[in-house]
């Protein structure tokens, strides 16, 4: 299923970048995961969601799995992977 995408540019500043990058990192997300995430909720919940946690390890295991199967199903099919 290849998705059609677009760019989104956003202005913070530095330090909360290098910090949020950091946290999402721990989390196994980059800050475009973490974007489309919030993006997603906000329009299924027509609200805007702040309750993310750092998840433990069982899910951060899950997560990767996912990303792996993902990669393997893209790789199968000749798309590029979602990053």
């Amino acid at each position: 299923m290849a998705t059609n995408t677009s760019m989104l540019h956003v202005r913070v500043d530095a330090e909360l970048k290098a910090q949020s990058s950091e946290i999402l990192a721990s989390m196994g997300l980059t800050m475009s995961d973490a974007v489309s995430m919030l993006l997603r909720r906000v329009v299924a919940e027509q609200a805007f969601p702040l309750d993310l946690k750092v998840p433990n390890a069982a899910t951060r295991a899950a997560m990767i799995e996912a990303r792996a199967l993902m990669a393997e199903r893209c790789a199968r099919l000749g798309e590029k992977p979602i990053k």
